[in-house]
């Protein structure tokens, strides 16, 4: 879970967030540099009082700018063309869910297992022991270690299924079925929420996943 005036990311749970944060790490660096690079290049200057013939006439310091900005580029490109190609990549998924999407409301379906679906609403209640506003009655239930296979649709409005620390969102557009894969690193409860500007009750359309081990996994099924 997020807390207030937290600035780094949350713990990721899937390989896919592991790669986003350092690619996120490896582009900050980067951009770091340009910043110190370019702070002291301005002060330089100033400092020369713009009357310096070497800084202002020189060949060899405008090939070093003009060809640095695509060296920099072919760096932060590379991992990110990898990352995107990681994203859509899905080989031999163990399971599939598909989630549909309702206003305002979202529902499970289990492809692999008969008469396994169920809809997911919030809890309206202001109880201690729950999380106020990402709390929901039937959460998805899905086994760690395992790849799965996500598909989702929509049947109104444009939604958008998210969980960040599994590094997620796949929009849920109607008429269009759309994929993506999920594979937690550890059991926890992971939360997240719908992250198109959908309607009224945007706000209201909370996801949550318990990541658990497969005894526990085939127990829930075999008690649905």
């Amino acid at each position: 879970m997020m807390t207030w005036m937290k600035m780094n990311f949350q713990n990721s749970n899937s390989p896919l967030m592991e790669q986003l944060i350092f690619f996120h790490d490896h582009t900050i660096f980067i951009i770091l540099m340009i910043m110190f690079m370019i702070s002291y290049m301005i002060m330089f200057i100033i400092s020369n009082k713009f009357i310096n013939i070497k800084i202002l006439e020189n060949e060899l310091i405008e090939l070093i700018w003009t060809t640095t900005p695509p060296l920099i580029l072919i760096f932060i490109a590379m991992p990110s063309l990898h990352l995107l190609y990681l994203m859509d990549e899905i080989k031999s998924p163990n399971m599939t869910i598909k989630i549909i999407v309702h206003q305002w409301f979202w529902s499970y379906e289990y492809s692999d297992f008969p008469n396994i679906e169920f809809e997911s609403y919030m809890i309206n209640n202001k109880k201690k022991e729950n999380f106020r506003l990402i709390e929901v009655d039937n959460k998805m239930i899905i086994p760690f270690k395992m790849n799965i296979r996500l598909l989702i649709t929509s049947e109104n409005v444009i939604h958008s299924w998210t969980i960040p620390s599994l590094g997620i969102k796949i929009d849920a557009i109607s008429g269009r079925m759309n994929q993506s894969n999920i594979m937690a690193n550890r059991p926890g409860m992971f939360f997240g929420q719908c992250s198109e500007i959908c309607g009224i009750n945007h706000s209201f359309m909370p996801i949550q996943m318990e990541s658990i081990n497969m005894n526990k996994f085939i127990y829930w099924l075999k008690n649905f």
